[in-house]
């Protein structure tokens, strides 16, 4: 996986550095959702070689399936359509770049989509996006000219749900962990982590790039 993932984080941090952090946050966001009972679990994961060996291996007991698409909307639509398909009545689809997401934003999201007057709950993210997208019933709608890999993914997201008659909810706002900066969040350093595993990790890689993991503004 190394050079195919968390290439924002390279540098300051190695490809290998940046591919092992990448696991470990995968892993922790993993063992959240595993907490949860009386939920079904997929894993999609990106097409490539000798990477369906590593999801099956790292995520055993995990129905893996190859993702498809070309973009980031052809990949979600196709993973509600193949959980729909398959049988699933509310479909939750959660990204890695969270892996101190809080579990009961997940047992919230599907709380709110049990309601008769909802049918799509979205996670924003701080960065414009979303963490989170749960929905009752497929809704390729939602995937149709949205400006990927901006900050205006959620708002125009939101949009096309009003435009479509989609009644949505909101949960918190959450965060990715893209940039440097990220490594400093609360849930990821110190005594307030809640992500062990990548806890560890980044404990190490804040000791060996001191210049280039600066807190979030925020948190100066």
């Amino acid at each position: 996986m190394a050079g195919r993932v968390k290439t924002r984080l390279t540098p300051p941090l190695s490809p290998g550095d940046a591919a092992e952090l990448y696991r470990r946050m995968l892993l922790d966001i993993l063992a959240t959702c595993a907490r949860m009972a009386g939920v079904a679990l997929l894993l999609f994961y990106e097409p490539g070689e000798g990477n369906g060996h590593f999801f099956a291996e790292t995520a055993p007991g995990w129905a893996c399936r190859a993702q498809e698409g070309d973009d980031l909307g052809a990949r979600l639509d196709s993973a509600f359509r193949v959980a729909f398909d398959e049988g699933y009545g509310e479909v939750a689809v959660i990204g890695t770049d969270s892996p101190d997401l809080p579990e009961e934003y997940v047992r919230l999201a599907f709380e709110l989509l049990g309601r008769p007057t909802v049918d799509a709950v979205y996670g924003p993210s701080e960065d414009g996006g979303y963490y989170l997208l749960a929905l009752k019933r497929y809704l390729p709608e939602l995937f149709r000219h949205i400006p990927w890999s901006t900050g205006e993914v959620l708002e125009q997201s939101l949009a096309r749900a009003e435009a479509a008659g989609v009644r949505v909810e909101l949960l918190p706002v959450w965060y990715d962990v893209d940039t440097a900066a990220d490594l400093r969040r609360p849930g990821l350093a110190g005594a307030g982590a809640t992500a062990p595993l990548t806890a560890e990790f980044v404990s190490g890689l804040i000791s060996a790039h001191p210049p280039d993991t600066q807190p979030p503004a925020g948190e100066r």
